[in-house]
């Protein structure tokens, strides 16, 4: 049977009108202490007193988080925010507005205003309120007696790993990479010829022809190593040509003014991939200090990694720990670094978030070096892995260390289970910020979100708990009674036959 009406008249909302207060947005609302950060947001702003007053620090940190906890474009996060009253109440609407709450161009704004610092101490905030079990315990008397040393002290377990978070960029390729500034810079001769237009002949640059020289190896499915070489050379002379001619340009009269800033920025840019390139092309090298990969986001360097499917990753190399399902974010940095130069300092903002060092730190093979082993041997603190040197000749301590070790590897997956999750289910996978400021705060902000999901899941399960517990506490009172019951029935029938 299919019965269907069309003619839909009204529409009921639940709960009476009311919203739910058990809703997972009414709950993360709760849990972030919005007014603590109000004072650090309002320094970031910067204006003459005119104009529109600026968005509150609810409004601009709730927007990035409801973007990344749903996974979708500033676009379809401003329509969410309009079509759904959580998601208002959540940023802190008095009422239900059926209006764009801000231009998706605002999201630009709150990731400058908002930065992975102001996001770190947010996150820190909010994992201190999530563990209330491990509060800061400062006990002067035991760093006094044993010198800085808390055999007795240490609790927990400490993760820690490195990854990497791949901007979005294409491939790059020194060719590639040329031929892009070849075509920026000859964008700049047209505009900086617009002017001259009828007066003087327009300077030659050769784009039919580069392009053409370009395509011929791009479209090749085998290059030689002497052909890739050629190319290169001829889009060093195209590019040289080309910044003469913007030079000339520029003196003839103040013509770079009519650049505008994005412009002038690719100029700079393209004037410093030119000299990178021909380095390494006269020296036959394919390794440079701050190597440019690409024109649009000149801060990005190449990561090397080695992994099975990346061996070079293009974007920021971020070192994290994990406690008990929570995730700090320690280090950003654009350029590769050593990670185990971070352990002791990550050792060190665990005490800090604490009050008491880790009994163990599991990391990679990387991290075990004497420098690190030292220091955790001071502070009695066991790292992973079996100790430096031989193994030793007895078979059956050769094989406890292989067990011990195997478990740490063990103990060691939830770190890397996170890292999949934050690329896989957020965003770190893919920064689509073009900003090297906005894309630090993009990948604060995964962290930040993922801890949120990870309390909400702990406050629905001690829900459950309490749930149970008192259900169970209800059936063992009606059990006792129904007993009581029936021993008195009992006793009353054996007095009346006797």
């Amino acid at each position: 049977m299919y019965s269907h009406d069309q003619n839909q008249l009204e529409f009921f909302l639940p709960f009476g009108g009311k919203l739910n207060p058990d809703n997972r947005w009414i709950k993360l609302a709760e849990l972030i202490p919005w007014t603590k950060f109000e004072i650090t947001y309002s320094k970031s702003l910067k204006g003459s007193g005119f104009g529109p007053p600026a968005k509150s620090v609810r409004v601009a940190l709730g927007a990035l988080i409801i973007k990344e906890r749903l996974g979708t474009s500033d676009e379809e996060t401003v329509e969410q925010i309009r079509e759904n009253p959580y998601l208002q109440y959540f940023l802190g609407f008095k009422e239900y507005r059926d209006k764009t709450p801000f231009h998706p161009t605002m999201f630009v704004h709150f990731r400058k205003r908002i930065t992975k610092d102001m996001v770190g101490g947010i996150n820190e905030a909010i994992s201190r309120k999530a563990k209330p079990a491990n509060k800061k315990q400062t006990d002067d008397n035991d760093d006094s007696e044993s010198g800085g040393e808390t055999s007795s002290k240490n609790k927990g377990k400490l993760l820690v790993d490195a990854t990497c978070a791949p901007a979005d960029i294409t491939f790059p390729t020194d060719l590639k990479l040329l031929n892009k500034a070849r075509e920026k810079s000859e964008e700049i001769i047209d505009i900086l010829h617009e002017p001259h237009i009828g007066m003087k002949k327009k300077p030659r640059t050769y784009r039919r022809k580069a392009r053409k020289n370009f395509l011929s190896i791009a479209k090749s499915k085998r290059v030689s190593k002497g052909k890739r070489r050629k190319a290169i050379r001829k889009q060093l002379g195209y590019l040289s040509r080309n910044l003469k001619t913007i030079d000339k340009l520029s003196k003839d009269s103040h013509s770079l003014f009519s650049l505008d800033k994005t412009q002038y920025k690719n100029l700079l840019v393209i004037n410093e991939v030119l000299r990178q390139q021909q380095w390494m092309y006269d020296h036959r090298e394919y390794k440079i200090e701050n190597r440019i990969v690409s024109i649009s986001q000149p801060h990005v360097r190449p990561i090397k990694r080695g992994k099975a499917n990346a061996s070079t990753e293009f974007g920021a190399k971020l070192s994290a720990s994990l406690v008990d399902g929570y995730y700090f974010l320690d280090r950003l940095d654009w350029n590769n670094f050593n990670e185990s130069v971070d352990l002791i300092e990550q050792i060190h903002s665990y005490k800090s978030r604490f009050g008491f060092y880790p009994s163990s730190v599991h990391a990679d093979q990387i991290y075990r070096n004497r420098k690190n082993i030292k220091f955790c041997k001071e502070h009695v603190i066991r790292l992973s892995g079996p100790p430096l040197g031989r193994p030793p000749k007895d078979l059956s301590k050769r094989a406890a260390y292989r067990k011990v070790a195997r478990q740490d590897e063990i103990d060691r997956i939830p770190i890397e289970g996170k890292f999949g999750q934050a690329k896989r289910r957020f965003s770190l996978s893919r920064i689509m910020c073009k900003l090297a400021k906005t894309s630090e705060t993009a990948t604060a902000v995964v962290f930040l979100v993922m801890n949120f999901g990870k309390w909400l899941k702990v406050l629905l399960l001690n829900f459950f708990a309490r749930f149970t517990m008192r259900f169970l506490q209800i059936r063992e009172r009606q059990y006792a009674s129904s007993i009581g019951k029936s021993v008195n029935i009992w006793q009353k029938e054996l007095l009346q036959l006797a």
